[in-house]
Parts: structure tokens; sequence; C-alpha cells
């Protein structure tokens, strides 16, 4: 799989997977039609939505392999590199892909805030699974969308596409929240394991070596994505991953403020902080007293 094919168009993309290009910007690749190949990493410059029928290679994201079985969605966003790791063997891609470049969406609604859509930020084993009606939802998104494909275009295409596109996205939304908890046997404890996490971390020399934990560093430490970890935890408790880190901090900082030893500067950078006045601002916000106002009062 160390053959990398970078795909900075969409043409490009269709002409791989033998399909006609009927419009510069996107396009519903039916895999069926590409020639059987081998595994390999692929870069993308445009934004891909893998739709899978059934098993032909498990698709690899940096390190990991995605949990990608029949029945499921992957997300791409452009500049991301995924694989098909299909262990040297020759095999026949099936399902289906859409693709469409970022300029497609450019002045829209969309685009304005595709990054909403965090489930393009989402990597090892986080592919979304769908049920047999979620699936034929997906369908009905791609035969609308190919449907303006194959009509003449007008002055109507655009807009049409591109709401096609931003429904079937906001449908993705809903079925992830259904898979945060239908699946939550796979993420049983994850709350447990991020305060052990947190605990573990301040245990330790790391908040003067490394600073504050980051939602990035706990998801990692979780194998989890930054992006599915803070919807995880947002889905389940109603606050962010960052909240939570802060909550933990400010806990910690209560008890460490009554050490009379320590100046505020001390407890500051024995939290992580690299500048006491970020300590000293987030203590307030969420105290409503200073550090040196609470101990005084306390």
């Amino acid at each position: 799989m160390d053959t990398l094919r970078r795909f900075e168009t969409i043409s490009e993309y269709n002409d791989f997977n033998n399909n006609e290009t009927l419009h510069p910007l996107v396009s519903v690749v039916d895999l069926s039609k590409a020639s059987p190949r081998q595994g390999s990493r692929m870069y993308f410059g445009f934004y891909a939505i893998f739709l899978k029928d059934v098993k032909c290679g498990d698709l690899a994201y940096g390190r990991h392999t995605y949990d990608y079985q029949e029945g499921t969605l992957v997300f791409m966003a452009p500049g991301q590199v995924a694989g098909v790791n299909s262990n040297g063997e020759t095999y026949q891609p099936k399902g289906y892909v859409l693709v469409f470049h970022p300029d497609l969406i450019h002045g829209t609604a969309l685009g304005r805030h595709i990054q909403d859509y965090t489930f393009f930020g989402y990597q090892s084993y986080e592919a979304l699974h769908l049920s047999g009606r979620e699936r034929g939802i997906v369908m009905d998104s791609f035969e609308k969308i190919n449907y303006e494909l194959e009509h003449a275009i007008d002055r109507h295409s655009k807009r049409l596409i591109v709401s096609t596109i931003e429904l079937f996205l906001n449908y993705c939304v809903r079925f992830y929240d259904r898979q945060f908890i239908t699946r939550n046997h796979v993420h049983e404890g994850i709350l447990e394991r991020f305060e052990h996490l947190l605990n573990v971390y301040y245990q330790s020399d790391k908040p003067q070596t490394i600073g504050l934990p980051s939602v990035a560093y706990c998801a990692s430490e979780l194998n989890l994505s930054a992006n599915y970890f803070g919807d995880l935890i947002k889905k389940e408790t109603g606050k962010t991953a960052q909240e939570h880190i802060q909550a933990k901090v400010i806990d910690l900082a209560k008890e460490k403020i009554f050490d009379q030893r320590k100046s505020v500067s001390q407890v500051a950078y024995d939290l992580g902080f690299k500048y006491p006045q970020h300590f000293i601002r987030l203590f307030k916000q969420r105290v409503g007293q200073s550090p040196n106002e609470y101990r005084m009062l306390n």
C-alpha cells in the first residue's frame, strides 16, 4: 500500500474509476465500474464520502484502520490521505463515493458552515454505520444528485445540487447522534476513562513539562479523534470536553490555593499554565472571584 495516488480534480478521480465526468466540481462515483486493482494510498483535493456496499479491502487512515464494514459511510476532507489495504491482493471496488470540490460550495450557506460537520475530521474506527432505512436515505440523496448531473445544466442546477448535499449531511448528523446511543457499548465508560486520564495526568509532571491537558491529547490517549471525542462528550453530558478539562483544573486549583506556602503564580505553574494571568482570568470566570479573593474569603 506504499503507492500514493493524488487526485486534485473530480475528473481525475472519475477517470481512475471509469466514470464519466458530468460536472467538473461534483460527482457520484459508481465504484463497480472501476477496474480491479490493488490497494494504495490516495490523496484527495476535495470532499469525498464513501458508501461501502461489500467487504473489499480495509480503508486505512494514517496508522489506523477504519471500522469499515458493509453499509458504512466514511467522510474525507480536502487534503486528507486514506488508503485501501488489500493485503497485496487484487480486488473489485464496490459502492459509491460522493465527491465535491470546495469551489462548488464557495459563496453558499453550506460553504459558510461546512466546518460545523465535524465528522469530516473523524479518524480511525469512527465510520458511520447505517441501518437499512438510513442507507435508503443516503442512496436517495445520491440519486437526486445524479438526476441533476444528468439533467442539462441550468441556473437551478448548482442550488439544487448543493442543497441536496446539505440535506444529506444534515441527515448524517442525525445518524451519528443515533450511533452515539446505539453503539454505546463501544464507548462504554468513556467519561470514567476521561476522568481517570485527567487524574493520572495531574499526578505526573506533565503539567510542568507539557502544560495544560488539551482535548487533542485526551482524545489521542483514548484512541479517538479530537472531533469524535468532543462530539461524544457533548452528546453524553451537554458540556464540551474543554469545559470538562477546565472544571477539573478549577477543582484542583481550589485545593492548591489553600497552600499558603505557594503564590498564585506557583499554583498556576503547577497546573500547567504558562502565564499566571491566564489562570487568574479563567479562575475568575468560573468561580466569580480571583484566586487571592477566594483564598482570603475561605
